[in-house]
């Protein structure tokens, strides 16, 4: 997959989720292309893990080789990484880690709403990777790529206000209260595309790996067609 499709595919995708959870499409897409190598690492071709996250996933786990810095040293190491049935889960996935942190503690809570190349440097700052370039790299993959261009923007094309960006963060701090019933939504990954998002499955049909997904997935593809397509939202089931 050359840059021009992974961008393709990955940028609808990373924009709903910002909508929904105000974590930078910028810097969504940027991890994305550097841990999976623009979509060619073995992880995603087997795991559809696009953010090299650890651990158990919705689709179980898988063991591979992989590449840390220990005490300044490269070093490779084998590791379990969580396998997704499709890359939008493994979005969402990503999206949850940024919001919540590790064990909730929110380390990652300040790029929320920021700009791409401040979130970069927040999440590399808060220990997300143990590569000392880290920031540097992904802030390079957003200038070279112009993927500010896809940060999510309010309804009438401009930057989200300061009246939005509290708005974000006041739903980040309800979502952190909620971490257990985000973790029954693991239950419901594999929903097939409901009637009411059948408009928005048509319209991004080409960018999508699977017909499946969870309930929050299909609704934030649906917040993104009716964005893109000038329908004012109020809620995944209605518009103005």
């Amino acid at each position: 997959m050359n840059r021009a499709d992974f961008i393709a595919k990955i940028a609808p995708l990373a924009t709903a989720d910002q909508l929904q959870t105000g974590v930078p499409a910028s810097l969504t897409i940027a991890q994305a292309a550097l841990e999976s190598s623009w979509g060619g690492s073995g992880l995603t071709a087997k795991a559809n893990n696009l953010f090299g996250i650890k651990g158990e996933g919705p689709a179980g786990s898988i063991r591979m080789l992989t590449s840390e810095y220990i005490k300044g040293t490269l070093v490779q190491i084998e590791a379990y990484f969580r396998m997704y049935h499709s890359w939008g889960e493994s979005i969402q996935d990503h999206s949850r880690l940024i919001v919540n942190g590790v064990a909730g503690d929110r380390r990652y809570a300040g790029a929320l709403n920021a700009d791409g190349k401040t979130a970069a440097r927040l999440v590399a700052k808060a220990g997300y990777a143990t590569d000392p370039q880290y920031a540097d790299k992904l802030i390079q993959i957003m200038d070279q790529n112009n993927l500010y261009q896809y940060d999510a923007k309010s309804e009438e094309g401009e930057p989200m206000t300061k009246e939005e960006k509290a708005a974000f963060e006041a739903l980040q701090a309800a979502v952190a209260k909620q971490s257990e019933w985000m973790k029954q939504q693991d239950s419901l990954q594999s929903m097939p595309c409901p009637v009411w998002a059948k408009d928005a499955y048509e319209f991004y049909k080409p960018f999508i790996s699977d017909d499946k997904g969870s309930y929050d997935y299909w609704r934030q593809l649906v917040i993104q067609y009716r964005h893109e397509n000038g329908i004012r939202v109020n809620n995944a089931g209605g518009s103005k």
